[in-house]
């Protein structure tokens, strides 16, 4: 169980660096944060025990392994009760091609992005979601013709400025 901890600027930049090389030894990540190798690596224990390091990972460029294709769905529901949007999540959570899920605020319940193989693939899964009959009243689609802006750290020092 992660244990709460208050941050300070230095853990700010240990996150961000570490959200930019992951890999990085700790003796470089001491330097890029002014650090001496111990006391950093105490603190990215520590940032790990507390759960603001999750893991580790690889970024796989999905594109050099072959055709992928990313969309977009809006998903309204039938009904709104707690139950209906339980039933829904659990329903949608074993979608191995479903990379994310939002509940969102606005003019429809869930905004979900799936990676799938190409249209037939995405409207197979969709066909399958539809036959469970887990609330779905309607759904658009929106194919991702291009992304000219992927992001893949999130700006941590900035976002969290008044950290001390």
């Amino acid at each position: 169980m992660s244990v709460p901890i208050k941050l300070d600027r230095l853990d700010l930049r240990i996150l961000s660096q570490l959200q930019q090389n992951g890999r990085m030894t700790n003796v470089v990540l001491a330097d890029a944060v002014g650090l001496s190798a111990s006391p950093c690596l105490i603190r990215v224990k520590r940032l790990e025990k507390a759960g603001y390091i999750e893991g580790y990972s690889a970024q796989i460029n999905l594109n050099k392994l072959g055709d992928v294709l990313t969309v977009f769905t809006e998903v309204t529901l039938n009904d709104h009760h707690r139950e209906d949007f339980q039933r829904f999540e659990t329903a949608i959570r074993d979608v191995d091609e479903l990379v994310e899920c939002h509940l969102i605020s606005g003019g429809y319940d869930y905004l979900l992005k799936f990676m799938t193989r190409g249209v037939a693939h995405y409207q197979q899964i969709i066909e399958g979601l539809l036959e469970r009959d887990i609330g779905i009243e309607q759904y658009f689609s929106y194919i991702v013709i291009k992304s000219p802006i992927v992001k893949k750290q999130y700006l941590v020092e900035r976002l969290f400025p008044a950290v001390a």
